[in-house]
């Protein structure tokens, strides 16, 4: 079983790689854009979060930086980590450009070993975003490093596709996968990716798990992790599914008319002092 796990997340790791170029060279993450305008943290993130100067936050599943760099912006040390090496150099890079590298680190490594790699309850903050759980096979294993970063009373904050969204077809709404996190994952095959942008993707096999709203809540809890606050959303951060519409930047909702439905979540939990 674990051969098969290293072949699922080397394939994986192989078509981020692909994707990298393609996303710098986007519309939908503007890299020229978010130069020249320096926007900092989405106002919902601020709401939850607050003030965050002077804290320490690890950006989880990082990419090329952009969201980790805005809560530099806005006043924390950022960490930033992922497994695919060209999204990393595209992050040091950004920071550099922003004039943000004295406040942003980035570093390549696996998830999975994120506190043996990163250090063992230095953070204030954890913060992963869209489009993270999804690649991941264990919402326990995930939690336990989540768990292991943060420093007793620190805060995880999570926004991402709605367990029940990831499970539907894009035109009718059909079951294509698991509601439940599964042992054998989605497979993928594809040359694009969810942004425009020049290229295809040539290493195009991807596997993908899905995570109930339970299992990755009550993986929190096991590790040691107190709810604060977890609400379901009608709109996402992209276009999940074709026929969304564009309600304001960076929000996508149901047609009107349409019986809604969750697509997006977020959750924020604390790490207790003294972890039963």
């Amino acid at each position: 079983m674990l051969c098969r796990m290293n072949v699922w997340l080397e394939a994986n790791r192989a078509n981020w790689e692909d994707r990298t170029p393609i996303h710098l060279r986007s519309a939908f993450y503007d890299v020229e854009g978010w130069l020249h305008d320096r926007p900092g943290p989405a106002p919902e993130e601020l709401e939850m979060l607050g003030e965050v100067g002077g804290l320490r936050l690890v950006h989880l599943q990082c990419h090329i930086g952009l969201n980790a760099l805005s809560w530099a912006r806005a006043g924390a040390t950022v960490t930033g980590l992922d497994f695919a090496p060209s999204a990393i150099a595209a992050a040091r890079d950004l920071a550099r450009r922003a004039g943000l590298a004295n406040r942003a680190t980035f570093v390549v490594g696996d998830v999975h070993d994120a506190a043996a790699i990163l250090g063992r309850g230095g953070f204030d903050v954890v913060y992963v975003n869209t489009g993270s759980l999804c690649w991941l096979p264990s919402v326990d294993r995930w939690a336990a490093q989540v768990a292991a970063l943060l420093r007793p009373g620190g805060r995880l904050y999570l926004h991402d596709d709605h367990p029940l969204a990831q499970a539907l077809a894009d035109v009718d709404l059909e079951f294509v996968a698991s509601y439940f996190e599964e042992t054998d994952p989605l497979v993928g095959d594809s040359d694009s990716t969810y942004t425009d942008g020049e290229g295809t993707v040539v290493r195009t096999r991807c596997y993908q798990w899905n995570h109930s709203i339970g299992e990755i809540v009550t993986a929190i809890l096991d590790h040691g992790l107190c709810l604060e606050r977890l609400v379901e959303h009608d709109w996402t951060d992209w276009r999940r599914f074709p026929w969304l519409v564009a309600r304001g930047e960076r929000r996508w909702t149901l047609p009107r008319g349409k019986p809604p439905f969750p697509l997006s979540f977020t959750l924020l939990a604390r790490r207790l002092a003294s972890p039963s």
